[in-house]
């Protein structure tokens, strides 16, 4: 008897080729990392409310909402008198505006179509947003670079690592939310063009650059990059028509591109740090010109003209760049550029660089912590590029290397190194996957025998050991970056959090707190001292005048601030005259135990302080003890208890207790009973203090009033 089987009609998967259905199948996975990279970021929305992070977010919310609501032009000429007063500053000429101008687009957009949004929810939400193209950019790079097997499981690192979330979860309105975006986008287009040759890649590779270079100043890594890879393909003889064309075209029209961004201007042609490119592109004209020299010459006559046209070259490149640089044409390399050369430069001859804690050199824990499975990874996925040297593979060797050492000089570049760490890791993992995952294949054993013979012992198990091990540790790599992004990324620091002893979490919103007094009980003509780490969040918030803030452009005027700071009250109150200064804003965490308040701070102050002239009697070694220690007890220098900083700090803080079993007075962050206690304040008024002690805002008193 013959049976005939029920026909069942394939679905609609089923119905595709083979060819479709993996290529949908990548699509979906790519879909679900770019979903994944976006929603790991909201964790600070869900346990906090939708705020800007950090300092420099708020002032960069501050000029997109100028932009929103005044437009392009008036933006562009915005001069800022709420900021380094008496100087002011010039908003459209001193920043990079691309992260701006896309929050205002993307806000006009959604107004157009009857979305109604507002646009801090439009800032809070960019990085997150640009998180997840930056995942789909990087599956288009490594496929560039290996294939697409390799560029889904880069994708899904990039999604996760720790090392990028820091800088894009939601409300950190930074630069860097979309500058790692533009930065994948215009490696993407050079390997495009690199490949193909083509005008087309090229010139999309010009206006990659063009928005990277509008959106931070990181793209000085770019145009430093792509031009030692050219000339690393011309070394390794691997210089073509093909590179000649992408090189050229990318370097006339970004550069012509970037000069229109104002802050930026002629410096591509006039400043040091650009130099590396002009002379690369020097060289691509002379290798082609020779390259059709030695076509129409013999190699005699090639040889001579060549070793003389090399020596004048050689000696006019000199020359002019000589000269142009003592004539000051060609300005010289900045102070952050040279601390990336040298850790110790900064330190040693810049001190408000060296006083910023990104720019401190990166301790090998932070690079386990950011990056974790990705550190062992990163020299296997070198080893595959290596083994098989392409024009593509030798850019991401130049890149994993030199990303690397400038993420060990400045730990704020470990945002560059994480790219390239996912995608090399994602070149290894795909690949050793790869090699097991073939031994598995379903072949009778008498022919495995046959093919591999005596290697055939224990094939099966060992590629399976090698699978379960490398699922298991993806698999931790993905639970440590869910709590790294939980833990230590997902906090604003404008609202702070802790844990009580029965377990319960308890906000600390003092900052906002003293803000808002700010806002509503002083003057609008107000002008705020502070340290210049606050100052983008008083304006922003509070909307009264500063004298410094985060931009850190005039030194001598922060230098001015740090010399109050350090002074006695006397001294102090006549520079708080001579800056016109009506309250003082001081951050102080020896009750709560917040470390980065301004006591810990302090010595930066000084050593700015005393970095000019005018300060040139405010001495470091007198803010220390006679052992060299850094006491703010009875042992503590005389110089410092007596300080205005300390004053400002511990005001009445001796009459409180704050732990059991403490006396009076004792300092939670620096584990010591204060050394000044009975004192008062002679030109300064306590106007208010939050609940938890975090923010002090002093009043200035007037002149007193002369007899007759």
């Amino acid at each position: 008897m013959v049976t005939t089987p029920v026909y069942k009609p394939p679905g609609w998967f089923g119905r595709m080729s083979p060819e479709k259905q993996d290529t949908l199948l990548k699509m979906l996975i790519l879909s679900m990392a770019a979903i994944l990279s976006f929603s790991t970021r909201l964790f600070s929305v869900l346990r906090f409310e939708s705020v800007i992070h950090e300092f420099d977010p708020y002032f960069n919310y501050r000029t997109t909402k100028y932009l929103t609501e005044n437009g392009f032009y008036s933006f562009h000429n915005w001069f800022d008198d709420r900021a380094w007063y008496p100087l002011g500053r010039i908003i459209g000429g001193t920043i990079y505006p691309g992260l701006m101008i896309t929050s205002a687009t993307i806000y006009r957009i959604l107004q157009f179509l009857h979305i109604t949004i507002d646009i801090r929810n439009v800032c809070v939400f960019l990085a997150p947003l640009f998180s997840s193209l930056t995942t789909i950019i990087t599956y288009l790079l490594t496929k560039e670079l290996k294939d697409a097997s390799s560029g889904l499981v880069a994708a899904a690192m990039i999604s996760v690592v720790p090392g990028y979330i820091s800088r894009s979860v939601a409300g950190s309105y930074d630069n860097e939310g979309i500058a790692i975006f533009c930065m994948l986008l215009t490696y993407y287009m050079w390997i495009k063009a690199v490949k193909t040759g083509s005008i087309y890649w090229a010139g999309m590779c010009g206006i990659a650059y063009f928005y990277m270079v509008s959106s931070w100043g990181g793209y000085v890594f770019l145009i430093n990059l792509i031009p030692l890879h050219v000339l690393a393909l011309m070394i390794t003889g691997r210089f073509s028509h093909r590179v000649y064309v992408a090189y050229s075209t990318l370097y006339c029209l970004g550069t012509l591109l970037s000069m229109q961004i104002s802050f930026v201007g002629f410096q591509p042609v006039q400043s040091s740090e650009h130099m590396a490119a002009l002379g690369v592109f020097g060289l691509c004209q002379l290798y082609a010109f020779a390259d059709y020299v030695s076509s129409r010459l013999s190699k005699e006559d090639y040889d001579v003209l060549f070793q003389a046209i090399y020596t004048i070259c050689a000696v006019a490149s000199i020359s002019v760049g000589a000269v142009l640089t003592v004539t000051g044409k060609i300005s010289p390399w900045t102070g952050r550029f040279y601390s990336l050369l040298d850790p110790s430069y900064a330190k040693n001859n810049i001190p408000i660089i060296a006083s910023v804690s990104e720019h401190q050199p990166t301790s090998w824990s932070s690079f386990y912590f950011d990056l974790q499975f990705l550190v062992f990874m990163f020299p296997v996925g070198l080893y595959y590029c290596f083994s098989k040297l392409t024009d593509a593979n030798i850019f991401i060797i130049l890149y994993g290397v030199t990303s690397i050492y400038f993420a060990g000089v400045m730990v704020r570049l470990m945002l560059v190194l994480a790219p390239v760490m996912c995608i090399l890791s994602g070149i290894g993992v795909s690949s050793i996957l790869t090699t097991y995952c073939k031994q598995l294949e379903t072949v009778p054993q008498e022919k495995k025998a046959k093919r591999y013979g005596s290697n055939y012992f224990k094939k099966n198990e060992i590629a399976w050991s090698f699978i379960f091990c490398m699922s298991f540790f993806l698999t931790a790599y993905m639970l440590h970056c869910t709590w790294v992004t939980s833990e230590a990324y997902s906090s604003p620091s404008i609202v702070l959090s802790a844990r009580s002893h029965d377990g319960s979490r308890i906000i600390f919103d003092d900052f906002r707190e003293a803000y808002y007094w700010l806002r509503h009980n002083t003057p609008e003509d107000a002008k705020v001292m502070s340290w210049w780490d606050y100052g983008y969040q008083i304006t922003a918030m509070a909307n009264r005048t500063i004298l410094v803030d985060n931009n850190t452009w005039n030194n001598t005027h922060i230098s001015r601030v740090g010399q109050a700071m350090a002074s006695t009250e006397d001294k102090a109150y006549e520079i708080m005259k001579e800056l016109d200064v009506n309250y003082v804003l001081v951050i102080f965490g020896g009750l709560t135990g917040y470390s980065s308040d301004d006591i810990n701070k302090f010595l930066w102050m000084v050593r700015i302080g005393g970095s000019t002239d005018r300060g040139k009697h405010i001495k470091e070694n007198d803010y220390y003890t006679p052992s060299g220690e850094f006491r703010i007890d009875k042992d503590g220098s005389e110089t410092l208890l007596k300080s205005l900083m300390y004053k400002m700090c511990y005001y009445r803080f001796g009459q409180v207790y704050t732990e059991a079993g403490k006396p009076p007075g004792y300092d939670r962050v620096r584990n010591a009973e204060i050394g000044n206690k009975n004192f008062e304040l002679d030109v300064l008024e306590e106007a208010y203090t939050t609940e938890h002690w975090l923010v002090r805002i002093y009043k200035v008193k007037d002149l007193p009033n002369r007899g007759v």
